[in-house]
């Protein structure tokens, strides 16, 4: 006993050392950190008085201290940015679901405006703009050198006013422009449709409407399709829908989960991480969902995308996600000004950041491009006069099978005449219902 106290009173000497050795050093090197900072904000000072005094054109004051808390913050990574009253109420109104401009949304790279996503219904999609496009001139001005709030700035106008924008796209060898007259950008956050016996949730966007229209729109598609027994599943739409709303992506995923994480967010300190968890229940009620996600889907749509294939809820079908794994915070500064500043980064519940990397697909499906110039050939023409045993002349008739039979088969052969016309509409989708369609035809039948 006296062995283990002697050396218990021997490890406190020793830190008392060694602190009182290495206290001096740190103190001083702080004090010389603080006054090399000091140093800096007088050098800023003494620039800002000699632009006022010698600059070649009288200067606005204000505009040239926001430009230097723009700067300050737009150089730590592209989404931390200074919000002039005016940027701040624009915020507030999108995350409510209606505002005005082009409907895009754009981040930008090596100093190139570059769209994440077009929104649906806005004149931006209507124009043909596509995820991965880059916007590299606005009305013949070069957007090259400006910050990304600059070109944003470029981008908006009067409702009903036209713009021409410069678009560089992948594939296509040339530059081109298009027109795009501005318009009020009215979100609705989640459209629905039954397709066969399965439910197609689009969701637009993460504003604070989306998961209350999610759980509405759910049970009235239930509801046409003549209940949840005549549904085999569900498809969860997140393509180009560029995020919004931490909370209502925790919200949406927590609406398909009965329990486990949904998200984590890690900080600059271990102490401001957070946890989302699942609360039981689920709107699915178990039936199979697959996601759809392709390079139009960030931030919010990926955390959605992530949690329900991390807990094997989902299959995420189509091409990698953007890879926006950062969280924003937005903080109130004085004259109704805000700051969006990085505060954490946050990972799918397998531990998964995925900044930079996006979300693989558990299955890739590339949407075909289709050349609206491009002519039928014969052999598309000849496909649509295929001929059957029952078009020739005075072929017998099946004599086997009921009316009642004849209607359910008549009946089955239309849902896949609708299911290949989906495919020559939106390939990715017609994919999606595909799979629900086969894991039903897989089930037990109870």
């Amino acid at each position: 006993m006296k062995k283990f106290a002697m050396a218990a009173v021997g490890g406190v000497l020793l830190g008392a050392v060694a602190t009182t050795q290495v206290a001096g050093p740190l103190v001083a090197q702080e004090a010389q950190s603080n006054a090399s900072v000091y140093e800096q904000l007088d050098l800023f000072g003494d620039i800002f008085e000699r632009i006022r005094a010698q600059y070649v054109e009288e200067v606005d004051e204000a505009a040239l201290i926001e430009a230097a808390i723009d700067g300050m913050l737009t150089s730590l990574d592209p989404h931390s940015s200074y919000l002039s009253p005016e940027d701040a109420a624009d915020m507030r109104e999108a995350t409510r679901g209606e505002f005005g401009g082009l409907g895009i949304e754009v981040t930008q790279e090596e100093g190139f405006v570059k769209v994440v996503s077009p929104i649906d219904g806005t004149p931006a999609s209507e124009a043909g703009i596509e995820a991965g496009d880059f916007i590299t001139a606005v009305d013949g001005e070069n957007l090259l050198g400006l910050t990304l709030d600059e070109a944003v700035e470029l981008m908006r106008g009067p409702v009903g006013s036209e713009i021409l924008i410069t678009v560089v796209r992948e594939g296509v060898d040339q530059p081109f422009d298009v027109s795009i007259i501005r318009d009020t950008i009215k979100l609705t956050a989640v459209r629905s449709r039954v397709e066969g016996e399965t439910v197609v949730l689009r969701l637009v966007t993460f504003s604070d409407q989306t998961y209350p229209s999610l759980e509405e729109q759910l049970a009235e598609q239930v509801a046409e399709a003549g209940g949840m027994d005549n549904v085999n599943g569900f498809v969860i739409d997140l393509r180009n829908n560029p995020g919004g709303l931490l909370n209502q992506a925790i919200a949406v995923s927590d609406a398909f989960l009965d329990a486990g994480e949904i998200t984590s967010t890690r900080g600059r300190d271990a102490s401001d991480g957070q946890r989302w968890n699942a609360r039981e229940g689920d709107l699915a009620e178990g039936k199979p969902i697959v996601v759809l996600i392709n390079g139009g889907s960030a931030s919010a749509s990926e955390i959605v995308a992530g949690a329900l294939q991390d807990h094997q809820r989902a299959i995420v079908v189509g091409t990698n996600s953007f890879g926006k794994g950062s969280v924003q915070t937005v903080m109130p500064l004085r004259g109704d000004s805000a700051m969006r500043l990085t505060t954490a980064r946050y990972y799918t519940p397998s531990g998964r950041s995925i900044q930079a990397l996006g979300i693989s697909p558990n299955i890739i499906v590339e949407q075909p491009r289709r050349d609206p110039n491009a002519e039928a050939t014969e052999e598309d023409e000849d496909a649509g006069f295929i001929r059957s045993e029952a078009d020739l002349r005075g072929s017998l008739e099946n004599d086997s099978l009921s009316e009642d039979e004849i209607e359910q088969i008549e009946a089955d052969r239309a849902r896949a005449e609708d299911a290949a016309a989906l495919r020559e509409e939106d390939y990715q989708l017609a994919y999606a219902i595909d799979i629900l369609k086969g894991l039903s035809a897989l089930a037990p039948q109870q």
